[in-house]
């Protein structure tokens, strides 16, 4: 119930259109029955003898794992000073609250399921005692917007029972390499990076592909990435890549060494934090007046703002897993919802909540357990175009590490609008 009073306590209470709002926290699952016992299939799909299996229910048991730090918030009463939920919650609650739609959506259409939602930062949802009580033992499908350490707590468990765990939300692999029952939406840095260098190699008819870096370990390993999507990239007409390893002191002159007039010069910026992405920049905007530039941030740059003057008249790109310009039926259905009830429009971790939740039950219902051998079913597309793949820790596995979300726009940043540039696969 602390669950359900929190979330009404700092929403606007609900207009009644049709009906109140489903109770997202329902019984316990029933225990799961036995199992009839399914035949083998030959060469079962990626190697994985629990994916050739079609285990199928008259309902589901599902858990959804959300940060909503409750404890925190609620620690003296059920009162805050303000009425004003504290910032660090409302990714958490709004994940939660989209998930809420999407079950809601699901139950009208007479799908059965038994849901429990865990507020993975409070104390009597630790996910290690969640675990050793057995209480997600009889659970078919988790949905976490989770990072570490419960990403490889939940893995982990996933793995052991055999059961799908959706990483909603963390743009990690969190250092797991062998749990091909982990699904990763958000992108790793990798899949960005390859993309980049993708879309620049593609792009542009003739280019001077550059990597600028800072003289960090961290950003090193992501010019190596750039460097390896170059060596595997089967294409007659790719560029050569070079580096640039960026310092307060570089000058003029040696950064106008790399650029070259007579063509765009793509340059590959690999700092994720504002101060640092805009200090390169400005050393960029300096030399526009003479060389043409194409400029690639990081996935982080699209929550960044470049208003400075000095940026005026660069063309940035940023990358991203995720992109919903809200003109589809789906999202007017979000925005009218929570327009509705909350008096408020829905945030991307709103939208997120809603989709993964939908789309992947979905699935569970459609083909099972082990719906993993047709992940990217294309009629249940909603704002995103998933393009799930295994991904192997080394070149000969046979068995995946995981399934990642290969899928990633490129959007150029504009004044008051971003546009996506390259078309969904």
């Amino acid at each position: 119930m602390m669950l359900m009073q929190a979330c009404s306590i700092f929403r606007s209470t609900p207009v009644k259109t049709d009906g109140p709002p489903p109770v997202l926290t329902r019984p316990k699952p029933e225990e799961k029955k036995p199992e009839e016992k399914q035949p083998e299939v030959k060469g079962a799909p990626f190697n994985v003898p629990a994916f050739a299996k079609e285990v199928k229910r008259s309902s589901y048991n599902v858990a959804i794992f959300a940060p909503m730090y409750l404890d925190s918030v609620f620690a003296a009463s059920l009162d805050i000073p303000g009425r004003t939920m504290p910032r660090y919650v409302l990714p958490g609650l709004e994940f939660y609250e989209g998930a809420q739609l999407a079950l809601d959506t699901l139950e009208r259409q007479g799908v059965q399921l038994n849901v429990q939602v865990y507020d993975n930062k409070a104390r009597q949802a630790d996910v290690a005692a969640l675990i050793r009580n057995k209480q997600l033992d009889a659970i078919d499908l988790i949905i976490g917007a989770v990072s570490t350490p419960e990403l490889k707590l939940l893995s982990d468990f996933a793995k052991q029972k055999e059961i799908n765990f959706v990483s909603a939300t963390y743009p990690n692999d969190g250092g797991i390499t062998d749990n091909p029952f982990m699904l990763i939406s958000n992108s790793t840095l990798r899949s960005h990076v390859e993309a980049m260098h993708d879309y620049a190699q593609k792009g542009f008819a003739n280019k001077n592909i550059l990597i600028i870096r800072r003289g960090t370990a961290f950003e090193a390993g992501i010019a190596n990435h750039v460097k390896n999507a170059y060596e595997k990239m089967n294409y007659d007409k790719k560029s050569r890549v070079r580096e640039v390893i960026w310092n307060e002191t570089t000058t003029d002159l040696q950064l106008t060494q790399y650029l070259l007039a007579d063509r765009p010069n793509i340059l590959i910026v690999t700092a994720l934090d504002e101060l640092g992405a805009k200090t390169i920049l400005r050393k960029l905007a300096a030399q526009k007046a003479t060389y043409p530039m194409h400029i690639f941030g990081m996935p982080t740059w699209d929550v960044m703002k470049f208003k400075e003057p000095e940026f005026a008249g660069l063309t940035l790109y940023y990358s991203s897993p995720y992109y919903n310009d809200k003109t589809d039926i789906y999202s007017k259905y979000v925005i009218d919802h929570f327009k509705n009830v909350y008096k408020s429009r829905p945030s991307d971790m709103a939208f997120k909540g809603f989709e993964q939740t939908y789309y992947f039950v979905k699935l569970l219902t459609q083909d099972g357990l082990y719906f993993n051998k047709d992940l990217n079913k294309p009629g249940n597309r909603m704002f995103t175009t998933y393009n799930f793949q295994p991904v192997y820790s080394k070149d000969g596995d046979q068995v995946p590490a995981y399934f990642e979300n290969k899928n990633i726009y490129i959007i150029q940043k504009g004044d008051s609008v971003d546009f996506k540039m390259n078309s969904a696969l």
